[in-house]
């Protein structure tokens, strides 16, 4: 059972760090006490890499026992969830009754891979559109890889807070406030003329079944996230296209789009994509940007883990020219920025 105890205990550590107490004793406890059940010992002898890095099979069991608390399936596990507090003994009691009693149910759910739509890493985006804007003076093309339900896609519908000033939509249906340090991004206005995103397996923010996902996936003990996730699913729908990431810029990016910057995208989803993947949409791009001109630019802009800590790395390469930028450093869940773009 070493591979997923560890897995577990390594997601924990990790959920701690991102501020959810709840998921480090609940992932460490089951890492301390795993079942004995078939649904368990499945789990256990998951093909490939389980943890973080791979299938994040920890975070797809966190998930699905979540969605049974959120759709009342399962009154004993809600009970000793948030905003119910509890020993970690009975916690961990009543994951197992779940596992047992909902095996159905969490075999199904546990087929698609996490999909944490985190909103608040556009309080990167925003600041990336108004560097952009001020620069070139035209409207923004967008389209993002990975991109899930397309919260992120609706950037522009965003408010930005730092201090006493705002940056982004003038009345916004979500005001982020992450914790912020260095300069104020432009006091620009920005206009987005189109937006498209992409992603292997796209929820749909007004299925009801693609939005019990998208909440569960959030977590239980950060009622902030789960708030803000569900106003911005009202907001609306940006449109996500069913693909490959790298098949799908290449044809988005085929000839270029003149009087419109060209925003390219990803937010901690780049590293999901296969070495193959990843070097197929890099030379997509760099096409792209190779036939950039000044009333043309290409943009791509990244919010990535690149092995530095704290948080992962903001990154703009632009076109033409190509020139590689970094503009500072966020959390993963965007609760704070560390902003130090030069100018362009």
């Amino acid at each position: 059972m070493s591979r997923i105890t560890d897995a577990m205990n390594v997601q924990a550590k990790s959920c701690v760090a991102l501020g959810s107490p709840f998921m480090g004793r609940l992932l460490s406890g089951l890492a301390q006490d795993w079942p004995d059940t078939p649904l368990a010992r499945r789990l256990a002898e998951w093909p490939g890499e389980i943890g973080p890095a791979g299938h994040s099979v920890p975070l797809r069991l966190a998930g699905g026992l979540h969605a049974l608390v959120l759709t009342g399936r399962a009154e004993p596990l809600a009970a000793v969830y948030p905003p119910n507090d509890a020993p970690v003994e009975a916690l961990i009691a009543a994951v197992h009754g779940a596992m047992a009693r909902h095996e159905t149910f969490l075999d199904d759910w546990m087929r698609s891979p996490p999909q944490t739509n985190e909103l608040r890493r556009s309080s990167v985006l925003i600041p990336a559109a108004l560097l952009l804007t001020e620069r070139f003076g035209l409207p923004l093309r967008l389209s993002e890889m990975g991109a899930s339900g397309g919260l992120n896609l609706l950037f522009d519908r965003y408010a930005l807070r730092i201090g006493e000033a705002q940056r982004g939509a003038r009345d916004p249906a979500l005001v982020l406030d992450p914790a912020w340090t260095g300069p104020l991004p432009p006091a620009v206005s920005f206009q987005v003329a189109d937006r498209r995103g992409v992603d292997l397996n796209p929820l749909d923010p007004a299925n009801p079944a693609d939005a019990l996902r998208l909440v569960a996936y959030l977590w239980p003990d950060q009622s902030d996230r789960i708030d803000r996730t569900r106003r911005a699913m009202a907001i609306g729908r940006a449109p996500v296209d069913r693909g490959d990431a790298a098949d799908w810029i290449g044809a988005r990016m085929a000839g270029n789009a003149p009087g419109l910057i060209q925003m390219i995208y990803t937010t901690i989803a780049w590293q999901y994509f296969p070495p193959e993947a990843q070097a197929r949409a890099r030379a997509a791009i760099e096409t792209a940007g190779a036939a950039a001109t000044e009333d043309a630019p290409v943009a791509w802009v990244a919010l990535e883990d690149d092995g530095q800590r704290p948080g992962a790395g903001i990154t703009l390469r632009l076109w033409p020219g190509d020139r590689s930028f970094s503009l500072g450093r966020a959390d993963f869940h965007g609760r704070w920025v560390n902003w130090t773009a030069p100018p362009l």
